[in-house]
């Protein structure tokens, strides 16, 4: 009896491997798709509006977790309960609009490489504001561990052909405000009755970001439908671009959703660092920006002061 149970559960064993495989594959996929075509447009393209391109992203997330989560049940809808639940989730719908309008503002800036290196530091604005907020103190080691990853963007910055100010303070105040999210989400939704998993999150933050972006692009973008209408009239396939980002950008939130539902804190903490090494990669091999071994020294010194911050926080506990 054993020895046919054996069979069936290394076969088991097989597909759950291969399911998660595609997983990662899925979430790399469409992470650094959206980043890399997130460039193009915005660098390549002509295409010089990112609080628009925001706008995009989030109609494209507010109409496919709808769809996925009221029709498709890929998870169960979690109901807003109060007034005042609904004004927190307004309050992270802000900050995270303001985190990906920045970054994709620096975009126009600097190159994905770079990008990546500042965007690696969110560690440590994440300690940053959890003690500022919360009052919550990590051990030594684990603050000790976040001095390279800030010495590594130092370095990189110094060794950045492509540095510009404007995209470094764009770049890092969208990594700051996506750490704060974080920080203000354990916060503002941490009663048991509040707690939203992230899909459920994004179902409700989309659409309230939406009628923030929306105004914001008509102000300060005036003339983007004209220009936007105009490019695609231009380039037959500026709208399935668009189109193709904007549903990569939901999946890139559907696919982390699932890696972490299925993998281990520690197995998407080491994917999640080789992701951005990735990106780096590709990026440099596909838009052929210049690089400087100061500048590849400093983002690995950063991406190996992330791994050891990881794992001091995992240990020191």
């Amino acid at each position: 009896m054993s020895s046919t149970q054996q069979p069936s559960s290394s076969s088991s064993s097989r597909k759950q491997t291969l399911f998660i495989a595609l997983l990662v594959i899925l979430w790399y996929s469409s992470n650094i798709g959206v980043l890399l075509l997130n460039k193009y447009l915005l660098s390549n393209y002509g295409f010089k509006f990112p609080i628009f391109l925001t706008m995009c992203h989030m109609s494209a997330c507010a109409f496919l977790s709808y769809i996925s989560i009221v029709f498709m049940k890929l998870v169960p809808l979690q109901p807003i309960k109060s007034r005042p639940q609904l004004l927190k989730i307004t309050t992270l719908s802000v900050v995270f609009c303001v985190s990906v309008v920045g970054g994709n503002i620096s975009l126009r800036y600097l190159p994905v490489s770079f990008n990546q290196a500042v965007g690696a530091t969110t560690p440590f604005f994440t300690a940053l504001f959890a003690y500022l907020m919360t009052f919550k103190r990590e051990a030594w080691v684990t603050y000790a561990a976040l001095v390279p990853v800030v010495t590594g963007v130092v370095i990189a910055s110094g060794g950045e052909p492509g540095f510009h100010w404007f995209g470094f303070i764009m770049c890092i105040s969208a990594t700051a405000a996506r750490a704060f999210k974080s920080v203000l989400q354990g916060i503002l939704l941490s009663s048991e009755g509040e707690k939203l998993n992230s899909m459920n999150l994004l179902l409700y933050m989309s659409p309230i970001a939406v009628l923030v972006l929306v105004p914001a692009a008509l102000i300060m973008e005036p003339n983007v439908l004209e220009v936007i209408l105009s490019l695609g009239r231009q380039h037959r396939y500026m709208w399935l671009l668009l189109l193709v980002n904007s549903t990569m950008a939901y999946a890139a939130n559907l696919s982390n959703f699932l890696v972490t539902k299925h993998t281990s804190a520690l197995t998407l903490q080491v994917l999640g660092n080789a992701k951005g090494a990735v990106a780096v990669v590709i990026s440099i091999l596909m838009f052929r920006n210049p690089v400087t071994v100061v500048g590849i020294a400093g983002y690995m010194m950063t991406v190996l002061g992330v791994v050891a911050y990881g794992e001091a926080k995992r240990r020191f506990r």
